[in-house]
């Protein structure tokens, strides 16, 4: 069997809007899920009902949104008007809510998400006018939120009602639909509402025995409160909730208010204004621009910390000269730098060795034991250099070695003097 060049594979179920199928699209080997009406059904609607309907359905078809079942094509077929849109394994929110109420945080967070769909719909001029727990699908891991069905479910039933029948869904119809009056997005706020309400008390916010009193609860009586039938509610929500539910549309928070409202209730639940697969992507943008970036100045930072701290390269000290050395091999020995040449001395830190006084060339020359320290310090200053590189300036390892260099400084002076009594 084929609608269009779908081909089906097996009947999902029925529902208002007539057929849903599972099908496969052969163009692009894509399963999709197909939703049909009979042509005749929507022309006893209106003799332009069946334009109407592929118009609407087309303009849902724009709306490309994390949370909205996606569109991917209209038509009509064998006397069949079908909309092909993505399939969605999983279980509906009706389903979840027949096992009774639902865990606070896992209500917040279904809600802000439906939210966020009604708000980008609402914001491209489409309204749904028909949000029921039927009309959203949890699917993933991380249960996310498809809601579907816009801006066509009203094409079933519309002005022609008949005994037992009813435009939409009653217990979730706004007042002024239930009246048959014009409706615009406040009227979806007034869907999600009543959707709220059960999810948090586990209850109908309008129900009877009867269409006519259903309708007339949603006309004119207000649900009871649900922080009696759940005392543990914040203020916060039963306020936002009522105003959600107020039979006036003017008095209730358009959609993108109600994200807003939603995500200050729950701020641990995972909600944003802006949809998580946009965010994803320019974070690792972010990540693959600045990791290199972050290796360079690194690395150029661990180059001059060590000029820093070590200083130019300095010559070797030369062995001893004996005493019988020729002067002209005293002429070309080179002097040895002081360890400490190039770096500041005044104004150093007082955790850093203070700047030695200097001996004449000839003597630091020609003492072995001082030239052992001055090799020592500058194995340490090495040692210190890598060590604040991996370190900090208060590590164990980074605090012995000053103290070591304080010790050869002490050392060193103490040496110096000795040199000049003799």
């Amino acid at each position: 069997m084929k609608i269009g060049r779908y081909e089906i594979l097996d009947e999902i179920g029925q529902g208002a809007m007539g057929t849903v199928y599972r099908a496969r699209d052969p163009l692009i080997e894509r399963t999709v899920a197909i939703k049909t009406v009979p042509i005749a059904q929507l022309r006893r609607e209106g003799t332009d009902a069946e334009s109407r309907f592929l118009r609407e359905a087309q303009s849902a078809g724009r709306l490309s949104h994390p949370n909205i079942v996606t569109i991917y094509d209209v038509g009509e077929s064998d006397g069949l008007a079908y909309i092909a849109m993505e399939y969605l394994p999983g279980a509906t929110l009706r389903d979840l809510m027949n096992k009774g109420p639902m865990p606070l945080d896992l209500v917040l967070d279904t809600a802000t998400q439906m939210a966020e769909a009604l708000a980008f719909a609402h914001e491209h001029d489409v309204i749904h006018r028909d949000v029921k727990p039927a009309n959203v699908v949890v699917t993933g891991r991380r249960g996310r939120i498809k809601l579907t069905d816009f801006g066509i479910a009203h094409f079933v039933n519309s002005d022609h009602i008949q005994v037992g029948q009813m435009l939409g869904s009653p217990r979730y119809m706004s007042p002024e639909q239930a009246m048959g009056h014009e409706v615009n997005g406040r009227s979806d706020i007034f869907s999600l509402g009543a959707v709220l309400y059960e999810m948090l008390t586990g209850r109908y916010a309008f129900d009877g025995d009867s269409l006519p009193a259903i309708v007339y609860r949603v006309v004119n009586e207000t649900p009871v409160h649900a922080m009696t039938l759940r005392p543990q509610l914040s203020p916060d929500l039963a306020r936002l909730l009522a105003r959600m539910l107020h039979k006036n549309p003017e008095a209730r928070p358009d959609a993108r208010s109600l994200v807003s409202a939603l995500q200050m209730l729950a701020p641990s639940a995972p909600a944003s204004a802006q949809p998580p697969s946009k965010q994803v992507p320019r974070l690792l943008r972010v990540l693959a621009f600045g990791a290199p970036l972050g290796v360079f100045l690194l690395i150029g930072l661990g180059i001059i910390v060590i000029e820093h701290f070590i200083g130019p390269a300095r010559p070797i000290l030369p062995p001893p000269t004996p005493p019988y050395a020729s002067s002209s091999q005293d002429a070309t020995s080179q002097p040895v730098a002081a360890p400490d040449a190039g770096m500041e001395a005044d104004n150093r830190p007082a955790s850093r060795p203070p700047r030695p006084e200097r001996p004449p060339a000839a003597t630091v020359q020609t003492d072995p034991y001082l030239a052992g320290l001055d090799k020592k310090q500058v194995e340490l200053r090495i040692k210190r250099a890598e060590l604040r590189l991996e370190y900090t300036e208060q590590h164990p390892d980074v605090v012995q070695v000053d103290r070591q260099l304080e010790q050869l400084q002490i050392e060193r002076r103490r040496h110096l003097r000795q040199l000049k009594k003799d």
